[in-house]
């Protein structure tokens, strides 16, 4: 044994679908990289199970659903794939789940799913289902399992079911990881967090309003992730104010409705009606836009899948960068974004519903491609080619749709918007209008773009904090990240029977100290006051250094060992929240080194990559793909450089 190489050590923070895909790509290019003479341990660490992780875990409602269809979610890459190590394709989650119906044949290595209702969703999940979060839960197992297989005999991995609370070390030098339930740290040579999702402590907006709720014997919840939210302090009949019209909003809802008792029945007509339990709370829901979310699809494209990026892809950002001057993104960039989206829906309107259209194809693409978004000429061009406005997109009427609409009474706008809501749900099931995902699919190519702009340093800093991350991340959710359809056939039910009140656009939201009373108000129904013993903010925590709630993130950030990104300008300083990497490998950028720290790596959610989530759409050449593909290729090339850092009573297996 005495001749044996020492081996390298790598600890990763976090066991959700993040590490589990950065562990895929080390499999996928250990061949090319890795010397199987010498031994490889991987230190994964997370007190949840590795796979799913905490977003992800099996120990959740099962009410709470996926807003993806069954064949939309995969772990793995593909042809489309433009990654520098090897692609190696994989079931999507319904190819996955139709093993278990003998529809589709095994993957190894083969296990059913313990808990019977997984199992029996999974026999039955079709294609264009949306899964229950469970189910996901149990796919993102086997991924993880699957990859176990895949890393070659030298390479092991070894999970520790606990938080990690701290990591020290120099740069040129071992990293030591403490664990919150042991005293002897884990020695590693490179260490790489991807905890994912991290909840934050409240605001200091929302402390105000907590503690209002303390003074009153009132009830607040902060933003939280659905699956950990404390509903039992609700009372039934009680009226509540949900600040938030998004996904969260989505599932707090089943939770508060489904989730006590309620059940929904189908009507002769299809249309659903809810019969209450007597268990619910009052639900008043007001956001910004007044509006919820957009339905997701439930069609295929009808026409051939357009070659995308065309309009914002590389050669549009070289362009962009060499102007050398500051960017604005609704100025400079959004432009050629909306016609990449434009492009998308187009296409798959003049290609699948031509009677629809009065022009050629290829006229119509000649003339759009030289042709500037908002040019008058643009505007002209749709409209002769494109008779019927259902069919055009009109950007700022989507994003806006109670934009100088008032009503005189409550009850009026519950019929609007329940007139709006079915009629997006009919429109997002019907295929003839299946230009809307031909829109969406060009959406999802814009995010392999954006992060280049970000990294090089050019958009303005008021245009990083106020368009990019604020109105552009918003925008994006309500067109492409919406719930299933059914969801809002469930709140027009929920909505009829009085379960539901909507309260708005820019609702406000106020704390009555002479009434213990918390108040809602929006310019939709001018002059009414919605009044609420219960406050709840129906969206997810947003990134925060300062505030969250992981104690390595925490300790780095208190100790300066980490910096947070800073965007600045002579007009304007953002603080994102999010942690800065180097954009080449994900490594931790260090102030008291001056750059990036050589053994300490950083990717996913709480990152300044702005990546975009862990599993992806089959055949979109997905960002977070690549970046877990240039990292676990840098990782390799770098633990082959280490010295041998191994504590071996630390590493024993």
């Amino acid at each position: 044994m005495s001749g044996a190489p020492a081996p390298a050590v790598l600890a990763v923070v976090g066991a959700g679908p993040r590490a589990t895909g950065l562990l895929e790509r080390i499999a996928a290019n250990a061949p090319e990289l890795w010397d199987g003479a010498r031994p490889l341990h991987i230190h994964l660490i997370d007190p949840h199970p590795p796979g799913p992780g905490r977003i992800w875990r099996h120990e959740q409602s099962g009410l709470l659903r996926m807003n993806s269809m069954a064949e939309d979610v995969t772990m793995f890459t593909d042809e489309s794939s433009t990654v520098e190590g090897p692609a190696r394709p994989g079931p999507s989650l319904a190819e996955w789940a139709a093993q278990f119906s003998g529809r589709g044949p095994r993957h190894a290595p083969y296990a059913e799913p313990a808990d019977p209702e997984v199992l029996a969703e999974l026999r039955a999940l079709d294609p264009a289902d949306f899964p229950t979060r469970r189910a996901q839960s149990a796919y993102l197992d086997w991924v993880f399992r699957r990859v176990l297989t895949e890393l070659p005999a030298s390479v092991t991995v070894e999970w520790h079911r606990t938080t990690a609370t701290a990591v020290t070390g120099p740069p040129d030098g071992p990293q030591q990881v403490r664990l919150a339930d042991r005293a002897t740290a884990l020695t590693a040579d490179l260490v790489v967090l991807a905890q994912g999702h991290i909840g934050a402590e409240p605001a200091a907006e929302h402390r105000v309003f907590a503690d209002f709720a303390r003074r009153h014997g009132r009830f607040h919840l902060p933003p939280v992730f659905s699956a950990d939210a404390d509903l039992s302090g609700l009372r039934p009949g009680e009226h509540v104010l949900l600040r938030g019209f998004g996904l969260a909003f989505v599932d707090l809802t089943a939770l508060l409705t489904e989730g006590r008792g309620g059940r929904f029945r189908t009507r002769p007509d299809g249309t659903l009606r809810y019969v209450p339990s007597g268990r619910e709370p009052v639900l008043h829901v007001g956001s910004r836009r007044g509006v919820p979310y957009h339905s997701k699809t439930r069609y295929r494209l009808q026409g051939p899948r357009p070659a995308l990026p065309r309009h914002f892809g590389p050669a549009a950002v070289d362009a962009l960068l060499a102007e050398g001057r500051p960017l604005d993104l609704r100025r400079d960039v959004w432009p050629l974004m909306a016609k990449e989206i434009g492009y998308g829906h187009y296409h798959e309107l003049f290609h699948a519903h031509p009677a629809r259209t009065t022009l050629p194809w290829e006229d119509f693409a000649a003339a759009y491609d030289r042709l500037g978004w908002y040019d008058a000429e643009m505007t002209a061009l749709v409209a002769s080619a494109v008779p019927d406005p259902a069919d055009r997109l009109d950007f700022e009427a989507l994003d806006r749709p109670l934009e100088g609409v008032s009503f005189a009474t409550p009850d009026a706008f519950q019929e609007h918007l329940r007139a709006y809501v079915a009629a997006d749900v009919a429109r997002r099931e019907n295929p003839e209008f299946s230009a809307d995902l031909g829109a969406f699919l060009a959406l999802l190519s814009l995010y392999g773009q954006l992060p280049r702009l970000v990294e090089s340093g050019r958009l303005t800093a008021r245009s990083v904090a106020e368009q990019l991350d604020g109105w552009w991340q918003g925008f994006f959710s309500f067109l492409a990240s919406g719930p299933p359809g059914f969801r809002l056939r469930q709140l027009l039910a929920l909505s009829e029977a009085g379960i539901v009140r909507f309260l708005g656009a820019d609702v406000r939201i106020a704390a009555d100290e002479s009434t213990g009373i918390f108040t809602a108000t929006s310019p939709t129904v001018p002059g009414h006051v919605t009044r609420a013993t219960a406050l709840i903010e129906a969206y997810l925590p947003g990134p925060s250094l300062e505030r969250t709630e992981d104690p390595l993130l925490r300790g780095l950030h208190r100790s300066g060992a980490l910096a947070e990104e800073v965007v600045t300008d002579p007009a304007f300083t953002h603080r994102s929240g999010l942690l800065t990497v180097s954009p080449a490998d994900g490594r931790l950028v260090d102030p008291s080194l001056g750059g990036p720290h050589p053994r300490r790596i950083a990717l996913g959610a709480p990152t300044n990559s702005r990546a975009v989530a862990a599993f992806a759409r089959p055949r979109t050449d997905s960002p977070g793909f690549r970046q877990n593909d240039a990292v676990a290729r840098a990782l390799l090339r770098a633990l082959a450089e280490v010295s041998p850092a191994a504590d071996p009573a630390s590493v024993a297996v």
